[in-house]
């Protein structure tokens, strides 16, 4: 395990107690952003050698409620954890793969869009996710050749037609 000092700090500074597990979590999250909590907890098995599921779900769900960590929810597909908080970014998806990656505010500052009404809220995030194929969905999907279309002929619809 690669602890470093600082991750070390930042639990503390969260009133996080250290553990060996919040460690490993906190790490495979930064080494791994946008990764799901399947990804995590096989990747914290491993390192630490035997880990539950459900400590793996607990420790994200500390990690998240003191702020270290956020939790993505791209829709029709299973929560994302990752490491870059507090700065009000954005989410690019890819349809065919789920690949994730960040973007930047679109324009000016938190929650960087204008709604036309706010119904009294006061805002102070906006979450966008935009949607597309990635670089390596783009270049399979142009190699791969044309399907056969699979249409059936028409039925005849008159006396005439059935007839031919």
């Amino acid at each position: 395990m690669t602890t470093t000092q600082d991750d070390v700090q930042l639990l503390r500074s969260a009133g996080r107690r250290v553990t060996a597990v919040r460690l490993a979590v906190l790490e495979q999250v930064g080494a791994q952003p946008h990764a799901d909590v399947e990804t995590i907890f096989r990747a914290v098995d491993n390192q630490l050698g035997s880990v539950s599921r459900q400590a793996v779900y607990d420790t994200l769900r500390s990690l998240v409620s003191a702020s270290l960590v956020r939790r993505v929810e791209p829709a029709g597909s299973p929560a994302r954890y990752e490491t870059r908080v507090g700065d009000n970014h954005h989410h690019v998806v890819c349809r065919v793969c789920g690949a994730t990656a960040d973007v930047d505010c679109a324009v000016g500052s938190a929650p960087c869009l204008e709604p036309s009404e706010l119904h009294g809220f006061v805002l102070d995030e906006a979450e966008v996710t935009y949607w597309g194929l990635c670089p390596r969905c783009q270049s399979a999907t142009a190699a791969r050749p044309p399907r056969p279309s699979r249409a059936r002929p028409a039925k005849p619809t008159t006396q005439r037609d059935r007839k031919r």
